[in-house]
């Protein structure tokens, strides 16, 4: 049988690290546009206590863009999966803004990031066809769900799907959000391959509510009137989004796993978009909830995270994750041979997705 087989990944994690006390002189405003006179620490430890984010990686130098990051992890995947890479037939990158430059601000959208990172990548095939994945947080998977049906559809056999992020020049300094956002980016090369046994992904998943929902994550004007800088910044409503992702996802999750022929119980990692932690943790007890399943029968180190170091960098924490296990450089986490990984994320739409996979 066909499968869609992870053949080779890589990651990139900015050296620019961030700690909280960096933010300690910045005076935030409510949604009001009106300075919190709660003393800023005081926020901090608050936004610390729910996300559990200690630090996130900026790219600190002005002159590297989003695709160069998604050129840089492509070229690590396309080395890691051992291939020609003019063998790739698509070269899909999900990302929120494109290019954006450091200086103004500025979000370029044209020509698309997909057909820059096939660009700096070098690729001259002219048959390999750039794609953006414009789909908020769970772009990176839903780009591994469009690949998997490229790839069974026989239309493609090799595709780099990569999920790169420069959030920290999207946010707004006088949103506390703004603590929540990093940078990062990471990439996998898909193929399909025949297999006597089931193996790469095996089933996936997509919700997308985009009535009033498309107001819960947003761009917007800063909260600070006399802020000069970008116009674009992330706006979000974090109520509404906690209720949303708490209410649809660990039912979709369950049907991944249930519509493959699986239970809870089979699964060996489940890779949550790395947004909130306080949520993360929600949303999987949620999961075991819905077998029957108490917070005990949860194991231990099923559902690495790494916001606490490395924040929310959107489309790239899914598969950063996947890298750093699959490649060692993560404390106290593997993956073998027959194991089941959930890949599960929320955002912007709204829209949710999750992915099932089974390591070859």
């Amino acid at each position: 049988m066909l499968q869609s087989i992870i053949i080779g990944s890589g990651s990139y994690l900015p050296k620019k690290i961030v700690p909280n006390s960096n933010f300690e002189e910045v005076t935030f405003y409510d949604d009001n546009r009106n300075p919190i006179t709660k003393p800023t620490p005081e926020i901090i430890q608050k936004f610390a206590d729910i996300t559990e984010i200690a630090e996130r990686r900026y790219v600190d130098d002005p002159n590297i863009l989003n695709s160069d990051l998604a050129a840089e992890v492509g070229r690590l995947a396309i080395e890691d999966a051992g291939i020609d890479k003019e063998e790739l037939d698509y070269v899909i990158v999900a990302h929120n803004f494109g290019d954006i430059d450091a200086q103004e601000r500025r979000v370029r959208v044209m020509p698309s990031i997909s057909a820059l990172t096939k660009y700096k990548l070098g690729i001259k095939n002219t048959q390999c066809r750039p794609y953006d994945m414009n789909f908020g947080c769970p772009g990176w998977n839903e780009g591994v769900i469009l690949a998997d049906q490229l790839i069974k559809a026989k239309v493609a056999k090799k595709i780099l799907v990569v999920g790169s992020e420069t959030l920290s020049r999207t946010v707004d300094p006088y949103d506390r959000n703004c603590m929540i956002f990093a940078d990062g980016a990471a990439a996998v090369v898909l193929e399909g391959r025949e297999v006597a046994e089931k193996a790469g992904i095996l089933n996936h998943y997509t919700r997308s509510d985009n009535g009033d929902e498309i107001h819960y994550l947003t761009t917007d004007a800063s909260l600070n009137p006399n802020y000069d800088g970008s116009k674009a910044n992330i706006r979000m409503n974090g109520r509404k989004i906690y209720e949303y992702a708490l209410t649809h996802v660990p039912p979709l999750i369950k049907k991944v796993i249930d519509d493959a022929g699986y239970t809870i119980t089979d699964i060996n990692k489940v890779l949550i978009h790395q947004a909130n932690a306080k949520m993360d943790h929600a949303m999987l007890q949620r999961v075991f909830k819905l077998y029957g399943l108490g917070i005990d029968s949860i194991p231990e180190g099923i559902a690495p995270m790494t916001i606490q170091k490395l924040g929310n960098s959107s489309v790239a924490t899914i598969p950063t994750m996947y890298d750093l296990i699959v490649k060692g450089n993560f404390l106290n986490q593997t993956l073998k041979s027959g194991d089941l990984v959930v890949f599960a994320s929320v955002g912007a739409g709204m829209n949710i997705n999750s992915i099932l996979y089974k390591v070859p």
